[in-house]
């Protein structure tokens, strides 16, 4: 039986890009189902399909796998690729995608994920400084302990997709990253990801909160979206 994989906006979710992109990746087959942020608080809607109210969300016949790192480790009982094979990459990527999992709040908030728009950024606070050295420091360690061009060696990994969402942030609010910037430019490059950003571009809707979230975060110098 396919996978149904249930995602929210290209432009803004950066939640849904995560199985999206890996699952795109790996070749694994599923269909693409996308519910739209409707308003800023979409629970009820998303309860329809997600215990949680919110997205990703994995359907596998009868059984529902819900949030992005619950469907990874789903995913990884089940197909071959999801984590590096080799032991260090692979304990490397596991630490790596729990600490982006729960990580970066600053990051998060003051810089989110919106595709289509370019971002001249205000002032960096200490906390947002402190999230992109940390961010600078694991992308760096990874490319150069396992030798690129993924994060954790030859192999797009989970590592990559988790950090993929940041490569969009990264590059809207024209965020330093140091030498980790040749993984940005190669994800970005992804044909995956290629097309997660093509679609972004192609919305037509917008979503009142999270253009508020993007226009808080400094002057939005240009916007390549559609409509």
């Amino acid at each position: 039986m396919t996978y149904t994989l249930v995602t929210a906006n290209r432009n803004y979710s950066s939640w849904s890009l995560r199985p999206w992109v890996l699952m795109k990746a790996l070749g694994i087959p599923f269909i693409d189902r996308v519910e739209p942020f409707a308003a800023a608080v979409n629970y009820e809607a998303f309860r329809a399909f997600s215990p949680t109210g919110q997205v990703p969300v994995l359907l596998d016949g009868e059984r529902t796998v819900w949030d992005s790192l619950g469907i990874v480790l789903y995913l990884a009982e089940r197909h071959a690729g999801v984590w590096p094979q080799d032991e260090g990459a692979r304990a490397f990527a596991i630490c790596g995608v729990a600490e982006m999992h729960g990580g970066f709040p600053a990051l998060r908030n003051q810089c989110p994920m919106n595709v289509g728009v370019r971002v001249r950024m205000s002032a960096h606070d200490a906390a947002l400084a402190k999230d992109i050295a940390r961010l600078r420091e694991l992308l760096e360690e990874g490319l150069g302990r396992f030798g690129g061009p993924w994060l954790a060696g030859p192999d797009f990994t989970a590592l990559d997709a988790f950090f993929a969402p940041v490569a969009f942030r990264v590059r809207t609010h024209g965020l330093n990253v140091g030498r980790a910037q040749g993984w940005v430019d190669h994800v970005l490059a992804h044909p995956a990801m290629r097309q997660w950003e093509a679609e972004a571009l192609a919305e037509t809707w917008r979503e009142e909160s999270h253009e508020a979230e993007v226009g808080a975060s400094g002057e939005i110098v240009e916007d390549f979206r559609r409509g």
